[in-house]
C-alpha cells in the first residue's frame, strides 16, 4: 500500500498492558521470565471501534456485499470477447483490435483521437465499450512531485486511491483491488473502513491506464520521456487482493497480455500481496504466473499475529509461510515478507530471531524480508520503531542469512504510504 499526510505520533496510554521481553526464549521463541528489556505493547484501538462478530472476535468480511457493478468495459473482456461484441454490433471484428490499441497503448477513450476508425462509428463504438469508471476527485503530490496520490470516485460513488511513484529506472503504481477492506487489521487505515465492495477487472486496470496518461503528460516529477509508462505494479493499495481473486487475476492477465489484448507488462514486475488467505495463495500458485508474491506477515508468533492480523485466527503463521514457500517452489519466484515495524509491539529482537528461524526451516534463498517503519494513521496509538531498534531487527535477520531490505515510506507526507490509504474526500 502507499501513504499521505503525516499524523502526529501519540504516546501509548499509561494503562497499556505490558509483558516482559527478555533475551532468553523458550523453544517456541517466546521470551522466558527474566529482567525486562522493553515493554510489550498489545494492539488496541483508539478513536474508532473494531468491528466484531457475535463471538466478540474481529469481524472478517470475505464475501463481497451485494452491490451493483459498473457496466461491462473493454478491459473486462478478452480480445476474443471484444471481437464478438463488435461483430454483434454489426461491425468488422478487426475494429476491436483497433479500439483496444487506443486504450492500452495510447491510454485514450476519446473517439476524436481514434482517426483510424470511420468517423461515423467512433462515438457509438466507444460509448458501448468505455462506460465511465474512474473520476478523479483529488490529486496530491509530494514536494518534489515524484509521488502522486489519486483519489478516484467510482460509478456508484465509492472512493478508492492509487499511488504513482517514480524511482530511478522504474515507475511503480500501487493499485487498489477493493473499496475498503474486510480484513479488519487495526493498524491499517483501510482496514478501519470495512469492505464496501470489490472492484471490477476494468476498475483495477483503468488505474494503470490513467496513470500512464499522467506519466505521458510529464506530471510525474516534471519528466517526459518518449514511450515511458508504468513499469511496476504492486497490489498493495486498498483491499485484500486475494479476497477479490477472480477479478484481480483477470486484471493481471490484462496487464501482462501483449497489445492489443492488454498492456504488455512483465509479470515479474507485478507484485500481488496478501495477509495470508492460504487457500487463495495456493490457487495463485497453481496459476503458474511468474508474478511476485508478498505475504504481509507483521509478526512471526501466533499470539501477537492473532491480534494484529485477524485472519490469523483462520490460518496461522506456519500455514501462511508453508503456502508462501509452495509458491516459491512452484514458480521459482522469491517471496517477499512484508513486516511493518511497530514500536514496542512487534519489533523485539527475539521476534527477528524467531522469524529468521521459521524462514530458514523451509530452506535458504527463497524469501526476501521487507521491514518498513509503521506509517501512523488516524485513531492509532502506535508509531514506528526507533531507528536503533529497526537496525537491530534488520541486523538479526541478516545474521540469520535472510536477505533483508528496509523499505522507505514513500508518500508518507501525502498519506500515500503503506497502511495510510483511507479514501477521504
Amino acid at each position: 500500500m502507499v501513504d499521505m499526510a503525516e499524523n502526529p505520533r501519540k504516546t501509548p496510554p499509561a494503562s497499556t498492558a505490558t509483558a516482559p521481553v527478555t533475551r532468553a526464549t523458550d523453544p517456541s521463541g517466546r521470551p522466558q521470565a527474566g529482567p525486562q528489556i522493553r515493554p510489550q505493547i498489545r494492539p488496541q484501538t483508539e478513536g474508532w471501534s473494531q468491528k466484531a462478530g457475535p463471538d466478540g472476535r474481529p469481524l472478517l468480511q470475505f464475501a463481497e456485499p451485494k452491490k451493483s457493478m459498473p457496466a461491462t468495459h473493454l478491459a473486462d473482456l478478452t480480445l476474443e470477447e471484444r471481437t464478438a461484441a463488435v461483430v454483434a454490433a454489426g461491425l468488422p471484428g478487426y475494429r476491436a483490435a483497433q479500439v483496444s490499441r487506443h486504450y492500452f497503448v495510447h491510454s485514450t477513450t476519446d473517439p476524436e483521437q481514434m482517426t483510424d476508425l470511420p468517423a461515423s462509428i467512433r462515438s457509438g463504438l466507444t460509448a458501448s465499450l468505455f462506460p465511465p469508471l474512474l473520476t478523479e476527485v483529488k490529486r496530491l503530490k509530494t514536494d518534489n512531485g515524484d509521488t502522486i496520490k489519486f483519489l478516484w470516485r467510482l460509478f456508484d460513488g465509492a472512493l478508492v486511491e492509487s499511488v504513482l511513484m517514480r524511482y530511478p529506472g522504474r515507475i511503480t503504481l500501487c493499485v487498489s483491488s477493493e473499496a475498503g477492506c474486510g480484513m479488519n487489521c487495526p493498524f491499517c487505515a483501510t482496514g478501519q473502513q470495512g469492505l464496501t465492495r470489490n472492484l471490477s477487472t476494468a476498475e483495477i486496470v483503468d488505474q494503470v491506464v490513467q496513470a500512464n496518461k499522467v506519466v505521458a503528460s510529464g506530471d510525474l516529477g516534471g519528466v517526459v520521456r518518449e514511450g515511458e509508462r508504468v513499469s511496476n505494479i504492486v497490489f498493495m493499495g486498498m483491499g485484500e487482493p486475494l479476497a477479490n481473486y477472480n477479478r484481480v487475476l483477470s486484471a493481471v492477465r490484462r496487464m501482462i497480455a501483449d497489445a492489443p489484448e492488454g498492456l504488455g507488462m512483465s509479470a515479474r514486475h507485478i507484485t500481488v500481496s496478501s495477509v495470508g488467505l492460504v487457500p487463495a495463495i495456493r490457487r495463485l500458485t497453481a496459476e503458474k504466473i511468474p508474478v511476485t508474491f508478498a505475504l504481509s506477515l507483521h509478526a512471526p508468533d501466533d499470539e501477537l499475529r492473532d491480534e494484529l492480523i485477524p485472519v490469523n485466527s483462520r490460518w496461522k503463521v506456519d500455514e501462511a509461510l508453508d503456502a508462501a514457500y509452495e509458491f516459491y517452489a512452484a514458480t521459482g519466484r522469491r517471496v517477499s515478507i512484508e513486516y511493518a515495524l511497530i514500536k514496542d509491539m512487534n519489533d523485539h529482537g527475539w521476534r527477528a530471531d524467531l522469524l529468521g528461524e521459521k524462514l530458514n526451516a523451509r530452506g535458504r534463498g527463497w524469501v526476501h524480508v521487507n521491514p518498513i517503519p509503521l506509517n501512523p494513521t488516524p485513531g492509532s496509538i502506535w508509531t514506528a520503531s526507533e531507528p536503533d531498534v529497526t537496525h537491530e531487527f534488520v541486523r538479526r535477520l541478516e545474521a540469520a542469512g535472510i536477505v533483508t531490505t528496509l523499505r522507505d515510506t514513500r508518500g508518507k507526507e501525502i498519506d500515500g504510504a503503506c497502511g495510510q490509504l483511507a479514501a477521504a474526500d
